[in-house]
């Protein structure tokens, strides 16, 4: 059953964090309901809809930022009071707008996450969750890595409160009291978390979850375990979910689940006969969807997806029809009633530009003054620097309150700049002067279309080389004005978290030993290695694992006081480790007592890893170099069905052949490189220096055959 919505745009409030749209429960089964929003600027707005206009119920003054609100009340009783968390303060507000609370947690760090649940608060800042009851603390518990969201089952189903917060290391911890139960392994950094059905389902126990790469399941929580019930992959690359809301918005009496994402995409996803998750409708909005729920807002009787971007647009995407099919009376009624609304809009439109001259004038004037002091205008910036797993890039995401003039990208590494489909920004590459000692290795300028306000770039670091990834943006405002953000290339960049790694592989390892402390180490890796928490973990030891996103490699790190072990089946990720590990500690005036154990298979075995790639690339590259002449003869002979099959089929695929090519510059450069990095590395292990014959090694390649290169690094 497919579904066709109609958009409608309510009301812009200010710049919204995630999770900061909330409808009141209807006071009739198909009646209108309210909305409550919070933004940036510490407002609390709250509207309903009267002849097609928003009007407003109540709206609080200024104050701090708001980053989360929830709706709470009695438990069996309608969720219709609001709460709003602003610093480490939670404040509650009735349905017309009168503040009933305010509670101050205490916390060194602002609050980021919330749930109410009758008298229970639940509350998270970076690493801390919270758990008060009638505003007394009750239970505690510190994090191994970032809390993004939180969700409680629903104690009156349960009989009992179990608290489940989303963590950035890929994990969904299920807490008791302020114990640890169990943690879940979810295939991505979960971002968000919602109750399926909004009550957990039947029984209570299943919710929903989105990470941060676009993932999206279904997990049921019991009280020693858990069953992943099912799993969506991100196979389109679309951006990741910021938002989930589940409601019956086709009308088939099964509830829909709603998903907003990072990128604007709204989606709605149906159940199948075999109570499958399938996606029945999809709308794309202009910049990033931070609240999604079902209802009923604009008109009575019409269902609803509403959401609600970055910027503080409250849109509606409603089954209303736009040009309802009705008699002659209702025409002239309809025309009336659309007449009346463009004069209004009309009327608004010309006031509007009234005030805005009369702010140039007053501007152009007090410009003119000798004591006249420009003021910087202030602006919001959301920005994502984020490790794709799928091509090994790097995704920068940049999304402005105001329309984006341009940007400015700089490095001081060398880094690969990706093509981006969504990406209709005119780029100007600049040339650079990499020879300097603080040079530059890129820099480019993105000129952005009017109304531009969200820009997304994909570049890719080479492992080894580190150092900062700098962007410079400049808004369409006056007087000019231009934001720094600056984002880190670490020394195993393409590295990512995982959950295990195989331990039949063949492994090097790296020891160090010496007097530093367990938050030193710690500080070290994390300059080294992307998905480090910031805080030093608890306990006295710790054992991370991670994947190398490109080649597929593994590392295992185990650290504590005094003492590091790494093993990688990668000499080269073991090479960069010891040679930025001790400089580390050398800045420190660290003394290391550094020993490794080399496996000569582990040299074989990274080879036949790279292979496949390689051999795609070189089979690429060979195709390439055909399509001009095969289309030559194509035209001469004036139909291709001369050709040999495999020719044939070149000529067919050409576009496609061209588009991969063009979206992987250098990439048979990298994988020379890190050829040519792995036999460096193998010997400089040996105390050999074989730079003389890299001129060789590229000669192998050149001719590449595996068995030949594999004898080459033996031999050599």
């Amino acid at each position: 059953m497919e579904i066709n919505l109609n958009r409608i745009d309510y009301l812009q409030v200010g710049v919204i964090s995630q999770k900061t749209m909330r409808l009141l429960p209807a006071l009739g089964r198909k009646a209108t309901q309210k909305v409550a929003v919070a933004d940036h600027d510490g407002v609390i707005t709250c509207f309903g809809m009267k002849k097609g206009e928003a009007v407003p119920v109540f709206k609080t003054l200024p104050g701090q930022k708001i980053t989360r609100l929830d709706l709470g009340g009695a438990l069996g009783t309608p969720q219709e009071k609001i709460f709003v968390c602003a610093g480490s303060e939670v404040k509650g507000y009735t349905k017309k707008g009168k503040q009933f609370l305010s509670f101050e947690a205490n916390l060194t760090e602002s609050i980021n996450a919330m749930h109410v649940s009758g008298a229970d608060l639940f509350v998270c800042a970076s690493y801390i969750y919270n758990h008060y009851c009638d505003c007394k603390d009750q239970d505690y518990y510190l994090s191994g890595d970032k809390i993004n969201d939180i969700v409680c089952l629903p104690a009156e189903n349960l009989g009992r409160i179990v608290p489940v917060l989303a963590c950035q290391d890929r994990v969904l911890r299920v807490l008791q009291g302020s114990e640890l139960v169990y943690d879940i392994e979810v295939p991505g950094p979960p971002s968000v978390l919602e109750l399926y059905n909004r009550d957990g389902g039947t029984n209570g126990e299943d919710i929903l979850y989105g990470t941060v790469d676009g993932k999206l399941g279904l997990i049921r929580i019991t009280d020693s375990s858990s069953s992943s019930k099912w799993e969506i992959d991100n196979e389109k690359k679309k951006g990741g979910v910021l938002c989930i809301d589940t409601y019956d918005i086709l009308g088939d009496g099964v509830k829909d689940i709603l998903v907003g994402r990072d990128d604007g995409t709204v989606e709605v996803y149906g159940f199948d006969s075999s109570n499958e998750p399938t996606l029945r409708f999809e709308h794309v909005l202009l910049e990033s969807v931070t609240s999604i729920q079902g209802g009923c807002v604009g008109k009575e009787s019409y269902d609803e997806v509403l959401t609600a971007t970055y910027t503080g647009w409250v849109t509606g995407l409603t089954t209303e029809p736009q040009q309802a099919e009705a008699g002659p009376g209702d025409e002239v009624k309809m025309s009336r009633e659309t007449q009346s609304k463009v004069a209004a809009l009309r009327a608004e439109l010309d006031q509007l530009q009234m005030k805005v001259v009369q702010g140039r004038e007053k501007y152009q004037q007090t410009a003119q003054s000798s004591t006249a002091v420009s003021a910087m205008p202030v602006f919001s910036i959301n920005d994502k620097f984020t490790l794709c797993q799928d091509d090994a890039s790097y995704s920068l995401t940049l999304e402005v309150q105001t329309a984006i003039d341009n940007l400015l990208l700089q490095s001081d590494v060398p880094i690969d700049l990706l093509d981006v489909d969504k990406n209709s920004a005119v780029v100007s590459f600049s040339e650079c002067d990499s020879e300097q000692p603080k040079g530059n290795f890129l820099l480019v300028t993105y000129r952005c279309q009017a109304n531009t306000t969200r820009l997304e770039l994909k570049v890719r670091s080479i492992e080894g080389q580190y150092g900062t990834l700098q962007a410079y943006i400049t808004p369409r405002l006056q007087p000019k004005t231009c934001q720094v953000r600056q984002y880190l290339i670490k020394p195993l960049s393409l590295h990512q978290r995982t959950h295990t790694i195989e331990q039949d592989r063949p492994m090097n390892t790296l020891s160090l030993v010496g007097q530093f402390s367990f938050a030193e180490i710690h500080s070290w890796v994390l300059f080294c290695l992307p998905e480090v928490p910031e805080k030093t973990p608890a306990g006295e030891n710790i054992t991370f694992y991670f994947q190398n996103t490109f080649l597929g490699t593994q590392l295992e790190a185990t650290y504590c006081k005094g003492e590091g072990h790494f093993k990688s089946d990668n000499i080269s990720t073991i090479s960069i480790l010891k040679d930025v590990l001790s400089k580390e500690a050398t800045k420190r005036k660290n003394n290391l007592d550094i020993s490794y154990d080399i496996n000569d298979d582990s040299v074989g075995h990274t080879l036949k890893m790279i292979h496949p790639k390689l051999e795609y690339q070189l089979l690429l590259a060979k195709k390439v170099q055909l399509i001009d002449a095969l289309k030559e003869l194509q035209v001469h002979e004036g139909n291709a069905d001369f050709l040999i099959p495999e020719y044939r089929n070149i000529l067919d695929e050409s576009a496609y052949l061209l588009e991969e090519y063009k979206k992987q510059p250098a990439h048979l450069e990298r994988l020379y490189g890190m050829i040519t990095d792995l036999f460096i590395d193998k010997f400089k292990f040996k105390g050999q220096n074989v730079k003389t014959k890299v001129s060789l090694l590229l000669e192998v390649l050149d001719n590449y055959d595996l068995d030949s290169l594999m004898n080459f690094f033996n031999e050599a």
